[in-house]
């Protein structure tokens, strides 16, 4: 019997999350991004709660001798914004991966259900927010059926 359990990222996590964010970014970009950018962004992110917030799940089984074994399974980033228009926080969800061999058996439900559950939990935060490629036909669906929905708005960006 397999069931999963979500926890905080810790420090020793930095090199599986890069890892994880680098195949994010080939599936579903084709970007490649430079491995030591990504590891100490993650790093940087881990390294202070204010900045971000990663969590692992982690897929446990149990196995001969009553013992417990657990393998990652996929990865799941937040962050704030400040909106002076609700007098609250935005938690923006990102870095969101779920290795392959863990797809479509509700990892990432699981993930967003419990930082849902944080935000509603956390005086101030007034909801989730998150963007995805537009192509990305698969987690439009994963995040619409998490009650998600197109807000309206086009990010854009000048990158330096």
């Amino acid at each position: 019997m397999t069931h999963l359990r979500i926890r905080d990222a810790v420090p020793a996590d930095r090199d599986l999350i890069a890892d994880w964010m680098i195949a994010m970014a080939w599936e579903t970009e084709h970007k490649r991004l430079d491995p030591d950018t990504v590891r100490a962004g993650v790093a940087g992110g881990l390294a202070d709660a204010a900045r971000s917030r990663y969590f692992i799940a982690m897929r446990e089984a149990e196995v001969a001798g009553n013992e417990t074994i657990a393998v990652p399974a996929g990865t799941l980033m937040f962050n704030h914004e400040w909106s002076d228009w609700r007098n609250g926080d935005w938690w923006w969800i990102q870095s969101v991966y779920v290795a392959p061999e863990h797809r479509r058996q509700g990892v990432y439900n699981a993930l967003h259900r419990h930082v849902a559950d944080l935000a509603r939990a956390t005086p101030g935060v007034v909801g989730l927010r998150l963007y995805v490629e537009r192509a990305n036909t698969p987690a439009h669906h994963t995040y619409a059926a998490q009650g998600m929905h197109d807000a309206g708005y086009s990010i854009l960006e000048r990158e330096f």
